[in-house]
């Protein structure tokens, strides 16, 4: 394998990370100087000297290419407002990397793993009631046995408690195609009060999530003589349900976002 040379190829990385990091600067409106008084506020805050970033410092990093110090890089990403991440992979670091894919040689001898590969962490269902059926609407809150954390950046904004959750059966044709079969939806508990209107286009009709003693639905609504009527979207084979309320139907809530599969049924 050829070696690498330093003074080259790393050079032209600090370089162009430099460059971005004063473009990033100079949009803000921010001078060499007004970063100085920032960085010392964010030193501080750490109560660490090492985040402060004097003038002549900033300036060499930005035109010079010095390679700056993990504190100074840190103070930077938050006083310009980037992601640590992506300040990171200026210079050529990737979090991302997975040590255990890269060929690099094992240590003689044997050792725990230290750190994670990914940072965030978020709670997802584990596992389910074995009474729960995919082939129909429910909600995910009640079958859902055991929680666990996973190293994963995706879908963090589930971890808010303000939300419900649920998934519309594979052959629950209801609100196709605005809600095709097998959607993970959001729903909203306080918006459980069927709300009367006139919409502009059916995606801005709101749609409720819904529980029988039997089952749950997710539609179009109305209540009217003291009972709610559950409305199909035109293009749908289901047929309108017409149930007593709140005897035999209750709004759970109204949906608010939905994951859908684009591409066919």
């Amino acid at each position: 394998m050829a070696e690498l040379k330093s003074g080259t190829f790393a050079e032209s990385i600090s370089v162009a990370a430099g460059r971005r990091l004063r473009d990033i600067r100079e949009r803000l409106g921010m001078t060499l100087r007004s970063v100085e008084d920032a960085s010392n506020q964010v030193a501080a805050n750490f109560g660490n000297i090492e985040f402060a970033i004097p003038p002549s410092r900033l300036s060499d990093i930005e035109t010079k290419g010095v390679l700056p110090s993990i504190y100074r890089l840190q103070s930077l990403a938050i006083i310009y407002r980037v992601r640590w991440d992506e300040v990171l992979s200026w210079y050529g670091i990737d979090l991302t990397a997975n040590p255990l894919d890269m060929a690099v040689s094992g240590a003689p001898r044997t050792h725990l793993i230290q750190g994670a590969t990914i940072p965030q962490e978020i709670h997802l269902p584990l596992r389910f009631d074995p009474s729960l059926d995919f082939s129909k609407t429910a909600s995910l809150g009640l079958f859902i046995q055991k929680w666990g954390v996973l190293p994963t950046t995706y879908l963090t904004t589930f971890a808010s408690d303000d939300f419900s959750y649920g998934f519309v059966g594979s052959q629950d044709y209801t609100m196709y195609p605005i809600l095709p079969p097998g959607s993970f939806i959001q729903i909203d508990p306080s918006k459980c009060r069927v709300r009367k209107g006139l919409w502009k286009s059916d995606y801005e009709r709101p749609i409720y999530f819904l529980e029988t003693r039997e089952e749950s639905l997710c539609g179009w609504c109305s209540i009217k003589d003291a009972k709610i009527i559950l409305q199909p979207h035109p293009m749908s084979p289901a047929e309108i349900r017409i149930m007593r309320w709140p005897q035999e139907a209750e709004v759970i809530g109204q949906v608010v976002g939905a994951a859908i599969r684009l591409g066919g049924a």
